[in-house]
């Protein structure tokens, strides 16, 4: 599959996509655009933005193209071995998952907007894309430029096209830093000045290398933080491959502020959690989405691993770092303990069944008192584990073990073996070897029930002289012992 995207009319919002497929020795051939995008486990049902849909033969005879789900295209070939599918999409949404295009800018999620033919998922694929001279491309590893204005990118499968975002700007700041072989690429769009990206890059090499430290290495050769800075208040990151894509606001706080503005805290924290991703989920990654379906829902029971676990690292690794300090590492810890037990300590669901559920609301606002967050309740349950573990071995061992342990079983990838996705017993199993012991309590009461943790979780504060107490609203507020 070879794909172009540009845009004949910047100032309507569309993209437009060519997508031709080679080498074809059938009489029909299926085309799928996904149906949703890994990071967020819902339907997004993207194609409702398809404007015009058509296809063609070599020769630029138009093929008959009949619809058979909302997302789906059946092609009658007629004898062609090659076709070219041309359509357009709207894209004037911004956020970390979205795609949009005006006179200014492209960018672009391929998961989006990207079609694929069924039986072709797993072969390499390029993508063509235009460019002005005073233009870069953000997000894109080994380019090669075509001709003055057009540029080449090659793909090891759609799987890896569709997890590279990238955006096309004149207004790009980029710079970057390296940790051992690893070059990690920093680009903003938006309203920021140059001289912020000293500051932002020391940060960011300081928790890149803790958090490889902890797994011993790192799963791309390159990796690009992309951050779009909105004029309004924004917060939202999706974690890829050998990427993130970031969009924050509003714009009109300083970087350089001291103490730091909201933004840069932001920043570092959204930026510390989704660099993690690139070990647990991009790579480490439930069996249930091995590989993704992109035409339906992909159930798995996890997530309280893939995010929970992620976010509890995510501020932990800024604090280890010494780029949060102490205070400041306390502050995160309140704000998710506020966010569960404020809002869902009575809720009627589990963990594990809120992990599965999130292709039903896992989103939007639910009923009171039905779903849990797996990222608040989620990292609550982490730390419990973290500390417990602490506990029972004398701070001799930690949840750092559990998470090497996954990452060589079912993480790590050795001479282009293919990953082995793990289960719910799986990390169960893993804990327990860690602990030394069975871990049947905690699975039930955290993972599996649906009784507050607020007393369980001050049970293990104490060892770290903390606590988290309720004021006459019932409102939680995290205190140090003294």
């Amino acid at each position: 599959m070879k794909y172009k995207i540009y845009s004949k009319n910047k100032a309507s919002h569309f993209i437009n996509i060519e997508c031709s497929i080679e080498n074809i020795c059938s009489q029909e051939v299926e085309l799928q655009l996904p149906a949703w995008r890994p990071g967020r486990y819902e339907l997004q049902n993207f194609a409702k933005n398809i404007q015009k849909f058509e296809v063609f033969n070599e020769n630029n005879q138009k093929l008959k193209a009949s619809k058979i789900t909302k997302d789906r295209w059946k092609v009658q070939t007629n004898g062609a071995t090659c076709v070219v599918v041309k359509y357009n999409y709207f894209a004037n949404i911004i956020n970390a998952g979205s795609s949009f295009v005006d006179e200014n800018i492209l960018y672009v999620n391929p998961v989006n907007l990207c079609i694929y033919a069924e039986g072709y998922i797993n072969e390499p694929c390029t993508l063509e894309l235009y460019k002005a001279d005073n233009q870069e491309i953000a997000g894109l590893n080994d380019q090669q430029k075509l001709d003055n204005d057009k540029v080449s990118i090659s793909f090891n499968d759609f799987y890896h096209l569709a997890d590279s975002p990238f955006i096309v700007s004149s207004n790009l700041k980029h710079d970057f830093y390296e940790v051992g072989k690893v070059q990690f690429n920093i680009w903003f769009e938006g309203n920021l000045s140059r001289e912020n990206l000293h500051q932002i890059k020391i940060d960011f090499k300081k928790f890149t290398e803790e958090q490889i430290k902890l797994f011993g290495e790192f799963p791309e050769k390159t990796y690009h933080f992309i951050t779009w800075i909105l004029p309004i208040p924004y917060y939202h990151g999706v974690e890829h491959r050998s990427s993130t894509m970031q969009v924050l606001g509003p714009d009109n706080q300083d970087f350089d502020d001291s103490p730091p503005a909201d933004i840069y805290i932001d920043l570092l924290g959204l930026a510390s959690h989704e660099l993690f991703h690139a070990w647990n989920i991009c790579k480490l990654r439930p069996v249930e989405l091995l590989p993704y379906d992109y035409t339906k829902e992909n159930y798995f029971s996890t997530c309280f691993v893939a995010e929970g676990v992620t976010t509890y690292y995510g501020d932990l690794m800024l604090y280890r770092s010494e780029i949060f300090d102490k205070n400041q590492y306390y502050k995160e810890l309140e704000a998710y303990y506020k966010r569960h037990f404020d809002h869902a300590d009575s809720a009627s669901q589990s963990l594990f069944e809120s992990s599965w559920d999130l292709w039903l609301d896992g989103y939007t606002q639910s009923i009171p008192d039905r779903k849990v967050s797996v990222y608040h309740k989620g990292a609550v349950a982490a730390q419990i584990l973290d500390l417990h573990l602490q506990r029972v071995s004398e701070k001799n061992r930690s949840i750092d073990n559990v998470m090497a342990l996954m990452w060589q079983r079912f993480g790590k990838s050795e001479n282009g073996t293919p990953l082995k996705g793990y289960t719910l017993q799986d990390y169960k199993d893993i804990c327990e070897e860690v602990a030394e012991e069975s871990l049947d309590w905690y699975f039930e009461k955290c993972i599996f029930g649906t009784e507050s943790l607020f007393d369980l979780l001050n049970n293990y504060l104490q060892d770290i002289n903390l606590q988290i107490v309720r004021n006459e609203e019932g409102l939680v507020k995290l205190e140090i012992l003294s």
